[in-house]
């Protein structure tokens, strides 16, 4: 075994491959647009993978873990928020060299941040209509809507810590809000785990932000790639928090 064939860098670093070779060679920032977007691509990945451990920990009610565990969500979406900036190195004349030949792919298609989406409680059903019928990544999302939401998780953690969360809750919920107000002045653990899901929704807020800015900032309001509506629609996505319960009581704390 080295550290080639462990991480499989011969197959992993052969994946790059520019669609804009001509007879003067790929344009120069066809590659950065790749690596980005596949290094956005495994930090999803990695994303869902700690995401369900802490859905795992909160069931457990494994207090520690859940802690630790959306500690490390957080660093990765920094991390996600911090590649915007090398994006945004890529001038809309640079990026307009290449575009073309994207087709009608776009980050629309995202199968892996549509399954984030899920795990934090979106039901969308045009997320699902985006994959073709039959797929593994239409699959995927099917899948995380139809599981426990992180948010179903913290409030079945709260039921067993002995606060009255009812089986009948809307998201947002004014009954579930009054418990909530009662777990931050009266159980310091549940109220931690609380506001560590208030940074993670946060983080996804500012996530998107970046996003809609730095497309805003290469292609201003032209239609997306696949006849998305580009920046138009990527509005829509923000201030829209996964976790409403939990602006909604900020000021009754």
């Amino acid at each position: 075994m080295t550290y080639a064939s462990y991480l499989k860098v011969p197959e992993l670093l052969a994946l790059q491959l520019e669609r804009s070779t001509g007879p003067d060679g790929a344009e120069h920032d066809e590659l950065l647009f790749i690596v980005v977007h596949q290094v956005y691509e495994l930090w999803f990945k990695s994303l869902r993978h700690e995401l369900q451990g802490v859905q795992i920990a909160l069931e457990d009610g494994d207090t520690d873990r859940a802690l630790h565990l959306l500690n490390r969500v957080l660093k990765i979406l920094k991390t996600l928020v911090a590649q915007v900036d090398v994006l945004e190195t890529m001038t809309p004349l640079q990026f307009l060299s290449f575009r073309d030949r994207l087709d009608s792919a776009s980050g629309f298609e995202s199968a892996g941040f549509r399954a984030i989406e899920a795990m934090l409680g979106a039901r969308n059903a045009a997320a699902v209509a985006g994959q073709p019928e039959g797929s593994a990544a239409r699959q995927s999302i099917e899948d995380a809507q139809a599981a426990t939401s992180v948010w179903e998780s913290y409030l079945g953690y709260l039921v067993e810590r002995g606060h009255p969360v009812p089986p009948d809750v809307a998201v947002p919920d004014p009954r579930v809000q009054e418990i909530l107000i009662a777990a931050y002045r009266e159980d310091p653990d549940a109220g931690l785990v609380a506001e560590r899901l208030v940074d993670l929704d946060e983080g996804v807020q500012e996530w998107r932000y970046r996003h809609v800015k730095m497309v805003e900032r290469t292609i201003g309001t032209k239609r997306g790639t696949g006849g998305s509506s580009g920046v138009e629609y990527l509005r829509t996505t923000l201030f829209q928090p996964a976790f409403p319960d939990l602006w909604e009581i900020r000021s009754r704390l």
